[in-house]
């Protein structure tokens, strides 16, 4: 008797009156249901000819008002930057048809030394946005990840700072600032009183704290079980899938020092090391001419418009997949 055979004789009979499974029954075709109209507006009325127009002539007329809105004011700076001073006092909305000076723009980089308050700008961002992230990733690492029994009491802490306004610390942290504690040094006029104050960041530290919880802890534990250490689980898992988020902070903190004003203004007194944000005021109410002042205010605001307009896509894609890790 081959194999077959001795399965076959094994396995149970069916017998006639036993109960055979039945095929599914035949069901008709789904129905999806109907779009609900979302607008002010229904889907059959945006069909009628005298309705389309309308729309038409509504969305164009606010497409030019969000486009001079939010266009006019660079657009009247850029011009208002190479006009003459009389004409933007005598009439401010006739530089348009003025001749163009650019010679402005040359005096407020040099007479005026907003290039190298552009250069300190620039050095303050950098080293506000190296000590944000190196401060917040580690204070959200340890709380997420590591998680101390003493975590609590510290994340406690650090949510209720939150509460407390900004200028009500300005004084401690300035008397810290005029007389390091243990090192005995004073920070004053130095970058480093801008850059250490900028890393205690609540705000970044929750934001990252919430963030690294998303991760799905298989992926820490998978790396544990390889042997890795906390310093390798923080640079090979946790980095590369908080890019998102990392972006957005980068992006934040460098906007933040950029329009920072009162701090750098308290802790750097020497014009040679004060940003744009400090110098332009002092820049207004000296003898230099508007004219020359529009143009130091046209180089301050172009170069982050342009730095968002080239980076506008890792921004908004950053903000929109803040929220989570996707598994």
């Amino acid at each position: 008797m081959s194999v077959a055979d001795k399965l076959l004789k094994a396995a149970p009979a069916i017998t006639a009156g036993e109960d055979r499974p039945q095929p599914p029954a035949r069901r008709g075709p789904r129905r999806t249901a109907e779009p609900k109209d979302r607008g002010v507006i229904s889907a059959s009325d945006r069909k009628r000819p005298a309705v389309k127009a309308w729309l038409r002539i509504v969305q164009t007329i606010l497409l030019v008002v969000l486009i001079v809105s939010g266009l006019g004011p660079l657009l009247w700076a850029a011009k208002a930057s190479i006009s003459p001073s009389n004409d933007i006092v005598s009439d401010p909305m006739g530089i348009w048809f003025s001749p163009n000076e650019w010679g402005n723009l040359l005096l407020a980089w040099n007479g005026a030394r907003i290039g190298q308050s552009l250069g300190n700008t620039v050095i303050l961002a950098l080293g506000s946005t190296l000590s944000t992230l190196i401060v917040s990733v580690a204070a959200a690492f340890l709380l997420s990840v590591l998680r101390p029994r003493w975590g609590p009491w510290l994340s406690g802490a650090i949510i209720a700072t939150l509460f407390l306004p900004g200028v009500v610390s300005f004084v401690p942290l300035y008397l810290t600032i005029l007389d390091m504690p243990l090192l005995n040094v004073s920070l004053q006029d130095t970058f480093w009183a801008v850059w250490l104050p900028a890393g205690a960041s609540a705000f970044n530290v929750v934001v990252l704290k919430r963030f690294f919880d998303s991760i799905p802890r298989e992926y820490m534990e998978a790396a544990k079980i390889d042997g890795a250490g906390p310093m390798r689980i923080l640079t090979m898992v946790v980095l590369p899938l908080s890019r998102p988020i990392l972006g957005v902070i980068v992006l934040l903190s460098v906007v933040g020092s950029w329009k920072e004003f009162l701090w750098p203004m308290l802790v750097l007194s020497n014009p040679d090391l004060q940003p744009v944000s400090v110098m332009l005021p002092r820049l207004a109410t000296g003898n230099s001419p508007l004219s020359v002042q529009m143009a130091a205010v046209f180089l301050t605001i172009i170069i982050p418009v342009v730095l968002f307009a080239i980076f506008q896509k890792q921004f908004l894609r950053g903000v929109g997949t803040a929220g989570g890790v996707k598994g």
